[in-house]
């Protein structure tokens, strides 16, 4: 995924599923100064900061 898709479904209004290494995650807050973010893992509640590369969406 490139740093400008995940800013758009940030702000988008609906869900849309994103995956990091085949777990859902929520998208949270991306460093604008690199390529990382901020993510919740949906089936362990844990947060930790990834490359924006290396999330999938869908």
């Amino acid at each position: 995924m490139d740093k400008n898709r995940a800013c758009e479904i940030i702000e988008s209004l609906g869900v849309i599923e994103v995956k990091y290494k085949g777990d859902p995650v929520w998208l949270g807050n991306i460093d604008r100064n690199s390529d990382i973010i901020k993510v919740k893992n949906l089936e362990t509640n844990q947060e930790f900061n990834v490359d924006i590369k290396d999330l999938q969406e869908g």
